[in-house]
């Protein structure tokens, strides 16, 4: 009845009743438990749904109403439904019926959202489903390295997942900011700094050099990419140590970068200006395959370098993948400490060191316009930054 309702509602011939007859009709073959008579019944639905979708693509043709393939396909579902529920399966019928309903209502919503996705869009799509859902069952859980006297435990299912969740960000990233980006820097700035900082400084830069002016607002985008960088950096440290010990310890430090630099640009910025950002294709395979070796040679030189030189050598690793993604240093630090060959303070400073790396990365890409109002502005908040992110870390390893 449920799924008629929605057919009923858009005057389609095959409504309520019908539905509901079709969906008795299942629970009736399956309660006499005569599985010839049951088989019987589901192909008389399916011959019936054909000829009924015949029938409608006939009558399209000749503008006259009638019945589409989506209600014979539907009338097919209510069939399975009132077999799950006779069947004792109630739970998993219902869910089938809402969920039915639910594609049905959203007809109007579902075929804009297909028709406006561009070629570049569907394709980075398609290549999401298989890095995330055809690529990654196929890894082992851990593979163990070993170079010379050391050896390493690496989990390559860990490491491509986060190349997953990445993307996954860009792609969540490229719809707000396509939505959202022109009516205000925030969205710009913050959802931008979520996938890719330097696109952020990049289009700053491009924009202070037409409009000089603009500095005030251009400082305020860097600061909440900062912050929304600090945020991913801080999803990464604990929702991939959930299944342990979660690293506590680097939430105070983040949280501080975050707040301190949504204050910041809240307070310094003029908010009437609007900026548009132009990003490129959400999701490309080509970029996943970069950022997953980049992110394989740091957790690698991470782990050798820890095991060879120290911790020494494992903050040098990070501040140097921090120039270029901190996103791939602190995941190399919580897959370093899932696999305990760091201990969680070292974690922590690991996460912090490629945090304040990035900030300052942006300083001195900024550093590079021939506006130096811009440019002093950027270097001054972002050294207060480093500064807010180093005092709580400092405090908590004491």
């Amino acid at each position: 009845m449920f799924l008629g309702l929605e057919r009923e509602w858009s005057h389609k011939s095959a409504g309520i009743r019908t539905f509901a007859l079709v969906s008795l009709l299942g629970a009736v073959f399956t309660l006499l438990e005569v599985e010839s008579l049951l088989v019987i019944g589901g192909l008389l639905v399916i011959v019936q749904g054909v000829l009924l979708a015949v029938q409608g693509l006939l009558a399209e043709e000749e503008e006259e109403e009638g019945l589409r393939l989506t209600t014979s396909v539907s009338m097919l579902v209510t069939y399975g439904v009132g077999v799950l529920v006779a069947a004792g399966q109630i739970l998993e019928g219902v869910t089938v019926a809402v969920l039915s309903s639910l594609l049905l209502v959203l007809k109007r919503e579902l075929h804009s959202f297909a028709w406006g996705l561009s070629r570049n869009e569907l394709r980075s799509a398609a290549e999401f489903a298989i890095l995330a859902f055809v690529i990654y069952p196929l890894l082992p859980a851990k593979y163990d390295l070993s170079l010379g006297e050391w050896s390493l435990t690496v989990e390559p299912q860990v490491v491509w997942l986060m190349v997953v969740f990445v993307a996954g960000v860009g792609i969540v990233n490229y719809a707000v900011v396509t939505t959202y980006g022109g009516r205000g820097i925030a969205a710009t700035g913050f959802f931008g700094g979520l996938a890719s900082s330097t696109a952020v400084v990049g289009t700053m830069l491009d924009h202070v050099a037409q409009r000089p002016k603009a500095a005030s607002y251009a400082v305020a985008a860097i600061l909440l990419a900062d912050a929304a960088m600090a945020v991913r950096n801080l999803a990464i440290a604990v929702l991939f140590t959930a299944s342990q010990e979660v690293l506590w310890d680097v939430v105070m430090p983040l949280v501080a970068v975050v707040l301190a630099s949504i204050a910041i640009a809240a307070v310094t910025a003029d908010w009437r200006e609007n900026v548009d950002m132009d990003l490129e294709s959400p999701f490309s395979m080509q970029n996943a395959l970069g950022f997953g070796a980049v992110f394989l040679v740091i957790v690698l030189a991470g782990g050798f370098a820890q095991a060879g030189v120290g911790e020494t050598g494992l903050y040098i690793t990070a501040a140097l993948a921090g120039l270029v993604s901190s996103a791939g240093a602190t995941t190399s630090a919580v897959v370093l400490y899932r696999d305990g060959a760091i201990t969680p303070e070292v974690a922590v400073v690991t996460v912090m060191v490629a945090t304040g790396a990035s900030i300052a990365v942006k300083a001195v890409l900024s550093g590079t316009s021939s506006n130096q109002e811009f440019s002093r502005r950027v270097l001054v908040w972002s050294a207060v930054l480093l500064g807010v992110a180093a005092a709580p870390t400092a405090v908590l390893l004491l």
